[in-house]
């Protein structure tokens, strides 16, 4: 019996070779938006991973959008020209992988050192910005207080994704993925948690969802029918009172009726004190209900770590892709390493990177 891993996955206009995703990442590395030599470095090593798509981490749409000075981003024809290059090494360096990119807003979460530096709040006088978000509610005791968008504000946004999603389609990339989780702008605005609007953005779900949808008709009008569109959410907020899975499938079935053609189904990331037990495949089940619910690719992610693992997780009809983010970092040969452990002498759609075949001989 073939393995289903490594059966190809079609994403509206594109077909990746198989149904592993390298996710996206972010390096903190960038200069003023900026890829720099890393980034090709990483992302062509990635690449040849052996994986069927690979996802750009978060480009930010606009500078007061990104988590830490290192992000990525799309607003300038300089960032333009940075993810460009870096789409080049990666079709150089595996012609058969599809790329994708995620474009983000930090929202709350933005302004920060990174990760290995504490991920602190960064103060104007340090060289950070101001923190723009929904409401002025912080993310945590040590967060400033964002000054809330005004409604126009809120639709200038709007429209620095689709100038955003028109620089990453003109760089080459085969689809986009708009981050809807983790905490940061757009889950913000879903979430009655950090999104206490009293206009036509917050309230209701229909309000609260306004941002969304906006954005996702704006990105898909920017864009060609050929470049994929999807995005990522987090199903629970994991604490009472937030963002929920039934509201989660209520946003997938309705981003599948407004043409986006995939969802990445993730958890968490808007509160700093949510209880969250990780184990393996621990955020499956998530992504398993929005399958069963919205006729769309689903893909599942959240220490998926072995090809077993997955294989299963595909086999029980509980997701159609499985991103493998954490174990590509410790193994960047892991889709190799996968088809060897289910029994495959080929990977269909994709070669052995002719360099390596010394070492990765199927």
């Amino acid at each position: 019996m073939n393995p289903v891993l490594f059966t190809p996955l079609k994403l509206g206009e594109v077909t990746a070779a198989n149904r592993i995703a390298v996710p996206p990442m972010c390096m903190y590395s960038a200069k003023i938006g900026v890829a720099q030599p890393f980034h090709l470095a990483h992302y062509a090593r990635l690449a040849q991973s052996g994986a069927g798509l690979v996802c750009i981490e978060a480009c930010a749409v606009t500078p007061e959008g990104r988590i830490t000075e290192g992000d990525l981003g799309l607003w300038s024809d300089e960032c333009e020209a940075g993810i460009a290059a870096v789409v080049d090494a990666m079709r150089t360096a595996a012609p058969g992988v599809k790329i994708l990119i995620q474009l983000s807003h930090a929202g709350r979460k933005a302004s920060r050192t990174a990760p290995w530096l504490g991920s602190k709040p960064l103060g104007i006088a340090e060289g950070g910005w101001r923190v723009r978000a929904p409401s002025d509610i912080a993310f945590g005791a040590d967060g400033p207080r964002p000054l809330p968008l005004d409604f126009d504000e809120c639709g200038a946004l709007v429209r620095a994704f689709a100038q955003a999603a028109k620089r990453a389609e003109r760089a080459g990339v085969d689809g986009i993925e708009l981050h809807m989780a983790h905490g940061y702008l757009i889950h913000e605005f879903l979430s009655p948690l950090s999104n206490t609007r009293i206009d036509e953005y917050g309230g209701a779900f229909e309000n609260r969802t306004r941002f969304a949808f906006e954005t996702a008709d704006a990105v898909k009008s920017a864009v060609a029918a050929r470049t994929a569109v999807g995005l990522r959410v987090s199903a629970t907020d994991w604490v009472e009172g937030g963002w929920t899975l039934e509201e989660t499938i209520e946003l997938v079935y309705g981003m599948k009726r407004h043409g986006l053609d995939f969802v990445d189904v993730s958890t968490g990331g808007l509160v700093p004190d949510a209880r969250i037990e990780e184990a393996p495949g621990y955020q499956t089940s998530f992504a398993a209900r929005v399958k069963a619910a919205v006729d769309m690719p689903v893909f599942a992610c959240g220490c998926i770590t072995g090809a077993e693992q997955a294989e299963t997780i595909l086999r029980a009809g509980l997701a159609d892709g499985i991103d493998v983010g954490r174990g590509m970092l410790d193994d960047p040969n892991w889709g190799w390493h996968a088809a060897r452990a289910l029994g495959l002498k080929a990977v269909p759609g994709l070669t052995v990177p002719p360099q390596y075949e010394r070492g990765l001989r199927l």
